[in-house]
């Protein structure tokens, strides 16, 4: 399938379509691109909320600088849509890999080396989708204290939505580095997420509790 081909099938399907191949036998959508999925929908929430504050009445303080936010939530959004994308092409490198030939000694390393190359692509996808959702999870912080209150429970659900993916993300990363024999890339992988996933529990948390504040 051409590229162009399987970016259309997936960013195109109806919500329908899609969760139907989530739950069917099919190899791929998976959880990865569920993960992105969810930060995407926290990133659209956020550009929501920004939307309805500016130029409403009583958030002319606030309407320049959550206008200013949007470029950056649509970017988020688009990067993470792409992301659902590469997670299929991503896993379907790993059993495309995982299928070659193990006749010789030499079909053997050249799948050995496949294998381990895919899984590390693999893990750069989930990886990249954690550091997206920390930043949503940012721009929720900002929306939340600031947006407009009659869509302030959007808010909420936008940094639940993505903090559920970014954990999702980490899952990710940390089934494919178990099988990565690359000790140098695992390190550097694991600690990249430790930084990311460190207090961002109890920052999710506020968020919501200030949220629940303002409803």
């Amino acid at each position: 399938m051409r590229q162009r081909d399987l970016n259309e099938m997936i960013k195109e399907a109806s919500i329908e379509c899609f969760l139907g191949d989530l739950a069917s036998k099919l190899p791929t959508p998976g959880g990865g691109s569920a993960a992105a999925i969810m930060g995407a929908m926290g990133a659209a929430l956020v550009a929501m909320v920004c939307n309805l504050t500016v130029g409403k009445k009583n958030y002319e303080e606030v309407s320049e600088e959550m206008a200013s936010l949007l470029p950056r939530v649509d970017d988020l959004r688009t990067r993470l849509l792409d992301m659902v994308v590469a997670d299929v092409e991503a896993f379907n490198r790993v059993m495309a890999a995982y299928g070659l030939p193990r006749e010789t000694d030499s079909d053997r390393q050249e799948r050995s080396t496949a294998i381990q190359e895919a899984l590390k692509s693999a893990t750069v996808v989930p990886l990249q989708c954690a550091h997206a959702c920390i930043e949503v999870i940012d721009l929720c912080h900002v929306v939340a204290g600031k947006g407009n209150r009659n869509v302030i429970s959007d808010a909420g659900v936008a940094v639940v939505a993505a903090h559920a993916a970014l954990r999702s993300a980490a899952l990710n990363v940390r089934v494919n580095t178990g099988a990565i024999r690359d000790e140098t890339f695992v390190a550097h992988a694991l600690h990249d997420l430790d930084s990311l996933m460190q207090d961002v529990d109890q920052r999710t948390e506020a968020i919501y509790q200030n949220v629940l504040g303002r409803l």
